[in-house]
């Protein structure tokens, strides 16, 4: 990793370690994902995509997508201070296009409200380096208790 530590990224950082290591699907499917930067409210990260995330047709299984989604709007959450980013009421997935093995994938989140019960997200994952090579785009809505 390349880029300063910031506070937000330090405690991402942090959260991300602790949830990985009680999360079996998370690190299953997740394990290698790059937490590139963190500011308020926001996080950018990177996954190779490899086999174990392949549908039939080995390409990127739609259910990767959903669970990056889920992951990366927690991830947005953490980013503003939290210690506890809540259970998912809501998470919406359109898959635009797809990835293979080897692709390398941008996800973007941003926490676009963190209130005293709901935070809500939006999230974006490209190929790496193509802005327009969107693979999948979403909304994650948590209840939060703070």
């Amino acid at each position: 990793m390349g880029a300063e530590v910031n506070a937000e990224l330090e405690h991402v950082l942090n959260y991300w370690a602790n949830m990985k290591s009680n999360s079996p699907i998370y690190n299953f499917l997740l394990g290698d994902i790059e937490i590139v930067s963190a500011t308020k409210g926001q996080i950018r990260a990177h996954l190779k995509v490899l086999p174990v995330h392949f549908n039939s047709k080995k390409t990127l299984h739609g259910v990767v997508s959903s669970c990056i989604m889920d992951w990366a709007g927690g991830m947005a959450i953490a980013s503003t201070g939290l210690d506890n980013t809540g259970l998912s009421t809501d998470i919406h997935t359109t898959f635009v296009s797809t990835a293979r093995e080897g692709d390398l994938l941008e996800i973007e989140s941003k926490a676009s409200k963190v209130g005293a019960s709901l935070a809500f997200t939006t999230i974006e994952i490209r190929h790496a380096g193509d802005k327009d090579k969107v693979v999948a785009h979403g909304t994650h809505t948590k209840y939060i208790k703070r």
